[in-house]
């Protein structure tokens, strides 16, 4: 947690692309700013392969954090090397998978100095699978809200607050980060509850200036 462990929540901004040139583009209006996590997004590892990381690594240097979203489900040790051979700090398993798997992931990411986040999409009975990932040495989680569910549900992340606050509240001993249709508006609440990390993708990436947009967050952040 080395890297992720800065006294303050952190903002993760999310390449969910299907093209690299234009996670490239929007990186390069960005990677000046304070930008803790960038987050190479599962379509573009899945179109692009993980030379999708590589390229990330390469624009944004060794002093931002780079994660590796490849929300695995199987082969944890595995996926581990993939991404961190292609130069990720962190990389996402399931929480939905077989305890063997997630363990192997965490296991092989301890030897290699790299973060597991369990990314929790999907997860019905997430208390009780906190409780079990708690025991297997996970110490990240993220309380993701897929896009799928926010245009069939009109849900979002900021509509699972006290859900949120809740689990920060019942397990201090584990980051949350949360995501899933984070707006500017709504950082301020993570905040106050205490998430460790902020993921925000579209409303940043597919803003018309993603810039400004960005600004706008960090902002958000401060107050």
């Amino acid at each position: 947690m080395d890297k992720l462990a800065q006294g303050r929540p952190l903002l993760q901004v999310a390449l969910d692309f299907t093209k690299l040139t234009d996670a490239v583009r929007v990186v390069n209006v960005l990677r000046d700013l304070p930008i803790d996590i960038y987050e190479v997004g599962t379509p573009l590892i899945k179109s692009e392969g993980v030379r999708s990381i590589e390229v990330i690594r390469a624009l944004v240097g060794d002093e931002r954090v780079v994660l590796a979203d490849m929300k695995t489900a199987d082969t944890g040790a595995l996926e581990v090397d993939l991404a961190y051979n292609s130069g990720a700090d962190v990389v996402t398993v399931l929480a939905s998978a077989d305890d063997e798997v997630i363990s192997a992931a965490v296991q092989r990411a301890s030897e290699v100095g790299i973060e597991v986040v369990v990314d929790t999409i999907g997860v019905t009975n997430l208390f009780e699978r906190l409780n079990s990932l708690r025991k297997i040495g996970v110490n990240i989680v993220n309380i993701h809200t897929g896009i799928d569910v926010q245009k069939k549900r009109m849900m979002t992340a900021a509509n699972r607050l006290s859900l949120i606050k809740k689990v920060i509240d019942s397990f201090n001993d584990i980051y949350v980060a949360v995501s899933g249709g984070i707006k500017a508006i709504n950082v301020p609440e993570f905040v106050r509850i205490g998430v460790s990390i902020i993921v925000v993708g579209s409303a940043i990436t597919k803003s018309e200036d993603p810039r400004s947009s960005a600004i706008e967050v960090i902002n958000s952040m401060r107050k």
